[in-house]
């Protein structure tokens, strides 16, 4: 029987000591969310360390951004999902080391031994390093972060309205988005609605005529990631909002006031929102050529970390390198889901004795889908696209149905029947915040 205690760096996490092995799963994203899930008949003593103490439903973060939905509906308690689960202890820890030669993790309140070990820490934003950028963009990919680029949104505009310099008053309007992926497109769909629609209605004082919003993308066409006709119809659908698009343009810098791209041009903007590429969330003590592959962890088809014992990696942070995906699977929800079901059923093999029977895992595409604003989206699967309202029906009932918790899915429904019929958007609070910690992200500029 283990004694935590006996860790000789820390004190130990409060975790009952039991005879069953451990399997301690760090990230409560979608991997370790439905990792959880699969396991919870098992005979395994199940840990989830997690900095939050609630499940993200990152794809609609956007809409939280702009307003059309608010926090609670995209988020959900890990103690409430797993309530009924006998076998999962939760601890809201900041993991800072893995020692995976004693088999310890080292966190913020102490230490923690663990038989298995699965990461599933997701990615943080890639700045590519640009520190300035990291110092004054926006980013996307918490609720904290998504909280607030809806306040500056609101607050430039009511300082536009103050400021008598009509220079700084479309300064102050205009919104840069760097980044044409599916997140690039789906944020800029919303701000243009809120540029239509409401902002005109909040702020007579001001001519919206003059505001801008640049979509600047690196390459030549949105959504890289699809096919040129996915791309086509994004575009189309985004001029409608008059989305000024800067193409095969990098930004290189910016002050807060001024970005400035590759070929000398700046553009001036008191906002700039940066979702232009992720990197995997790699937590510190693992080494080896194949632990940081193109900012990955790379893993054996069946999700473990090579050179490691009993160590696995799922979700956004893995790469799971095979011939026809020589740089590992997109970062999607659904890649991260199908890894913790195969990665759950392989886990079981191995307590119950069939660990030479291991599945390795093979991702069935579902498609991809982004949506721009109302009646509007673009899903492709096996090279067939698709959009208008067909395209947003079904990104609409796919999204709801993913949604964790049944109250979340009302509140969701709610909001998006409201924001339909009325064009009305409930969320333009102004609440004022401490100034938020950004050391964590701008680790990714390194």
């Amino acid at each position: 029987m283990r004694t935590d205690c006996a860790c000789p760096r820390d004190i130990s996490i409060n975790i009952p000591a039991e005879s069953r092995p451990r399997l301690v799963i760090i990230g409560g994203g979608f991997a370790g969310l439905y990792l959880v899930r699969h396991l919870c008949e098992t005979d395994l003593q199940i840990v989830l360390l997690d900095r939050n103490n609630f499940h993200t439903f990152q794809p609609l973060l956007y809409q939280v951004a702009t307003a059309m939905l608010e926090p609670e509906s995209v988020a959900n308690s890990f103690r409430k999902i797993f309530q009924k689960q006998k076998n999962l202890h939760y601890r809201m820890v900041d993991v800072k080391r893995i020692d995976p030669e004693d088999k310890v993790l080292m966190t913020n309140a102490g230490c923690l031994h663990y038989d298995y070990l699965v990461i599933a820490t997701g990615a943080k934003t890639n700045f590519f390093g640009m520190r300035d950028i990291a110092k004054h963009a926006f980013f996307m990919k918490d609720i904290s972060q998504a909280i607030d680029i809806r306040q500056r949104i609101f607050s430039n505009f009511e300082k536009a309205v103050l400021t008598k310099d009509p220079a700084e008053r479309e300064r102050l309007m205009n919104i840069i988005i760097v980044g044409g992926g599916p997140t690039g497109i789906e944020i800029a769909g919303a701000i243009g609605e809120l540029k239509n629609f409401i902002l005109p209605y909040d702020y007579p004082e001001l001519d919206f005529s003059k505001m801008r919003v640049y979509l600047v993308e690196a390459t030549d066409r949105l959504l890289g990631s699809m096919s040129i006709k996915a791309s086509r119809l994004a575009q189309q659908a985004l001029r409608k909002f008059s989305i000024t698009f800067l193409f095969n343009t990098k930004i290189t810098g910016y002050d807060g006031k001024s970005a400035y791209t590759g070929d000398g041009e700046v553009i001036q903007s008191a906002m700039l929102i940066w979702v232009a590429g992720v990197i995997g969330n790699i937590p510190q003590g693992l080494i080896g050529p194949d632990v940081n592959f193109g900012g990955r962890i790379k893993v054996d088809c069946c999700n473990q970390v090579a050179g490691y014992d009993g160590v696995y990696a799922i979700g956004d942070v893995a790469a799971v390198i095979t011939m026809d995906r020589p740089n590992g699977h997109p970062m999607l929800a659904p890649v991260a889901i199908q890894q913790a079901e195969n990665l759950a059923g392989n886990l079981t093999a191995i307590i119950e004795g069939h660990g030479s029977t291991q599945t390795p895992f093979v991702y069935k595409s579902p498609g991809v889908m982004a949506t721009i604003g109302r009646n509007r989206a673009i899903v492709e699967k096996s090279g067939f696209s698709f959009g208008g309202f067909p395209a947003w029906l079904t990104w609409l009932f796919v999204h709801l149905m993913t949604l964790v918790g049944f109250r979340n899915k009302i509140i969701a429904f709610t909001n998006w029947a409201w924001n339909y019929l009325s064009y009305d958007r409930c969320m333009r609070l102004i609440i004022p915040l401490k100034q938020r910690n950004r050391s964590d992200e701008e680790d990714g500029s390194k």
